[in-house]
């Protein structure tokens, strides 16, 4: 429970895991059957930080402040939608902790701009968001990345496995600087997801906000029904008397993870023209709505209480300040710079 205060206790004698979101909008379906589920099943085991990573959003957003301002607060309450405690996780807003910032300029020293260039994740967003000339902020994401996790010593970082190179770039850094300066910095262990890529409605091999193929964790019931309806199928089924192939049709896939109890029915009788496309969206539309309902009536109630999200976020935010001064302390201090208060 919070003190009189508000501020969240201290967990002891558990190993630190970080993981995150950046602001850039309402998180959706992809983001909790790739990440939010899990930090919900891990928040008893680990001290949690939960990031709102709006630096980095930056990246990506830097023409569009309207949308972080409104994003950070959404983010926030996504997570705690979910079934996130926020009496036993940390919640931290980037930009409010300074000591991110010193870290990925110290971090900056040991990073070749080749290394950067060449990082295939970094090659990928950038094809992706059309970048032909990368800004700074973008090109040095993964160096920002490094202090995230280091900033607060965490023991663990669950990630896909397009963040992978990033990972190993920050266990990079932190080897050669405990090297360098016979540091004592701590090197992440890289938790890989096991859940496989939430695909879009359309058939895209991706669930993305720019994509608008996604269904949200904010989404009322007669929204995700109109989405659901939408979905891609089996084009070669043209009526419901014709037998269909489940394994080329979106909608079987997101049956296998959102209604599995039923999924195996479904494809029996899809295959033998026991249920048409109509039916089967509607089922699957049902079982998506009986998941988010729960995450609806908690949303409405930080919609309501905004102030307490607030809260959160700062009280978080000032316990991460007290732990990522201290390891700028010990970082300046390793490097000979810190001559003392």
């Amino acid at each position: 429970m919070r003190d009189g205060k508000g501020k969240i206790p201290m967990p002891t004698e558990k190993k630190r895991i970080l993981t995150g979101d950046r602001t850039t909008g309402k998180l959706h379906l992809g983001h909790y059957v790739g990440s939010l589920k899990s930090r919900v099943a891990l928040q008893n085991e680990y001290d949690s930080f939960i990031l709102l990573a709006d630096i980095q959003a930056l990246t990506t957003h830097f023409e569009n402040p309207e949308l972080l301002e409104h994003s950070i607060y959404d983010v926030a309450m996504d997570n705690l939608s979910v079934g996130l405690d926020p009496n036993k996780i940390t919640m931290v807003q980037q930009s409010r902790i300074p000591s991110i910032g010193e870290l990925t300029v110290y971090y900056s020293m040991l990073v070749s701009v080749n290394a950067l260039r060449h990082n295939p994740t970094i090659k990928t967003e950038a094809a992706n968001y059309g970048y032909n000339d990368m800004t700074y902020g973008f090109l040095g994401y993964p160096v920002s990345q490094s202090a995230d996790i280091t900033f607060c010593k965490a023991n663990l970082v669950p990630v896909g496995e397009d963040q992978k190179p990033h990972m190993e770039m920050t266990r990079k850094i932190v080897r050669r600087f405990n090297e360098l300066y016979n540091g004592n910095l701590v090197e992440p262990e890289i938790m890989l997801s096991d859940c496989p890529r939430l695909m879009g409605l359309d058939g895209n091999a991706k669930m993305g906000k720019s994509l608008g193929n996604a269904i949200y964790l904010s989404d009322d019931r007669e929204t995700v029904e109109k989405k659901v309806r939408a979905a891609v199928t089996d084009k070669n089924r043209i009526s419901v008397k014709d037998p269909g192939n489940p394994d080329v049709c979106v909608v079987n896939k997101y049956h296998k993870i959102f209604n599995p109890d039923e999924h195996e029915n479904i494809c029996s009788m899809c295959k033998n023209a026991g249920i048409g496309c109509v039916a089967c969206k509607k089922a699957l539309a049902e079982a998506i709505n009986t998941l988010l309902d729960p995450f609806r009536e908690r949303r409405h109630y930080y919609e309501n209480h905004r102030d307490e999200v607030t809260e959160i976020i700062k009280s978080g935010s000032d316990r991460a300040n007290r732990i990522g001064n201290e390891t700028v302390k010990e970082v300046k201090e390793a490097m000979h710079i810190y001559i003392g208060d």
